[in-house]
C-alpha cells in the first residue's frame, strides 16, 4: 500500500470527531469541498469508504471506526510527544558521572563546580573501578567517566581520554612528624618516618618505588591504602607521612593542621575524564572538559 498521508487522515479525524461535514470545513476554515476531497483521497488510498450518509449527518462505516481508532492512537501520540519535549525544556538536565572510588572528592568537586548548585542540572555520581566505570560508560549508562590513568584504546574500546590535570604528590603529615626534621628533608623523613601510601596498582606507587630505588631508601611503610579519603584520615590520625596529592588534604594544610614537607621529585598524578568515541557527549560534558579547572 502507498505511503498513509497524515494530512489527509487529520482531516478525517475531525469530520469523524465532528459528524459534520460543514461544522467541520467552519471550524478550520476550509472549504466543504476542499475537505470532502481530502477525505476522498484518503479512501481511495485505503481502498474502502470511511463514511455513509445518514439525512443531514455522516456516519462511520466498519473500515471508519477501524480508522478512527488509529487516528485517535497517532494524534494521541503525537500531543504526548509535544508535551514531553515541552516539559523536558523546562526540567532539569542530568548529568551522570563515573568517578574512580579512589579519585579525590576535593578533586571531583573542583571538576563538577562549574553546574553543582544550578536549578536546572541534576548531578547523579557513581563511584567504582575503573574497569565498572568504563563498562558503564560503553553502555551509555554514563555521560563521562573521572579517572587517573587513560584506558587503554584498540579498535574494541573507542574512548577518548582528555586530561584535565597533572597534580604533584608531596609528603605530608602532622605538624609533630614534619617538625622532627628540617623543613624540605625528604630523604631524612623517608628514611626515618613510617609513610603512608597508595596501593601498588597506583601509577603514583610505582614512581614512589622508583624514587626509593634511586635514593637507595628502604621505606618503612604504615599502610597501603587504596582509597584516598582513608589515606587523607590515617595522615590526619598521625599514624605515618601521606603519599598524597596536596589537592587532597587542601583544607588541612590551609588550616596548618597538617604540614608540606615538600613535593617528591618525578613523582605526579594524573586526572582524566574519558567519553565515548563518535558518541556526542552531554553538551554539559564538553563544556565541563573544555573549562578550566580552578586552581587545585
Amino acid at each position: 500500500m502507498s505511503e498513509l498521508n497524515f494530512h489527509h487522515l487529520r482531516y478525517f479525524w475531525a469530520v469523524a470527531h465532528d459528524g459534520n461535514l460543514t461544522r467541520t470545513a467552519e471550524r478550520l476554515n476550509v472549504s466543504q469541498s476542499a475537505l470532502s476531497i481530502q477525505i476522498k483521497q484518503l479512501e481511495e488510498r485505503l481502498g474502502h469508504a470511511l463514511f455513509e450518509r445518514r439525512g443531514r449527518q455522516l456516519a462511520l462505516t466498519e473500515a471508519g471506526r477501524l480508522a478512527l481508532d488509529h487516528a485517535d492512537a497517532i494524534f494521541s501520540a503525537g500531543e504526548e510527544l509535544l508535551a514531553n519535549l515541552r516539559a523536558s525544556g523546562r526540567s532539569r538536565q542530568a548529568l551522570r558521572v563515573g568517578a574512580l572510588a579512589t579519585l579525590s572528592r576535593n578533586f571531583q568537586i573542583a571538576f563538577l563546580k562549574p553546574v553543582l548548585g544550578r536549578s536546572d542540572v541534576e548531578v547523579i555520581l557513581r563511584s567504582g573501578t575503573a574497569a565498572e566505570l568504563l563498562r558503564g560508560l560503553e553502555a551509555l549508562n554514563l555521560d563521562v567517566v573521572l579517572l587517573t590513568q587513560p584506558p587503554a584504546r584498540d579498535a574494541i574500546t573507542p574512548f577518548v581520554s582528555h586530561r584535565l590535570a597533572q597534580q604533584r604528590i608531596s609528603l605530608v603529615g602532622r605538624a609533630e612528624l614534619v617538625g622532627r626534621r628540617s623543613k624540605g628533608k625528604l630523604r631524612e623523613l623517608l628514611a626515618s618516618e613510617p609513610v603512608l601510601l597508595p596501593t601498588a596498582d597506583s601509577s603514583v606507587r610505582t614512581d614512589f618505588n622508583a624514587l626509593m630505588e634511586r635514593w637507595n631508601i628502604q621505606p618503612q611503610i604504615a599502610a597501603e591504602v587504596d582509597d584516598m579519603a582513608m589515606l587523607r584520615l590515617l595522615t590526619r590520625e598521625g599514624v605515618g607521612l601521606g603519599v598524597i596529592p596536596p589537592i587532597v588534604v587542601k583544607d588541612e594544610l590551609a588550616s596548618g593542621f597538617l604540614k608540606e614537607a615538600g613535593s617528591l621529585p618525578g613523582i605526579a598524578e594524573n586526572f582524566y575524564a574519558v567519553t565515548m568515541e563518535r558518541k556526542f557527549p552531554n553538551a554539559l560534558v564538553r563544556d565541563l572538559v573544555s573549562a578550566k579547572l580552578p586552581k587545585l
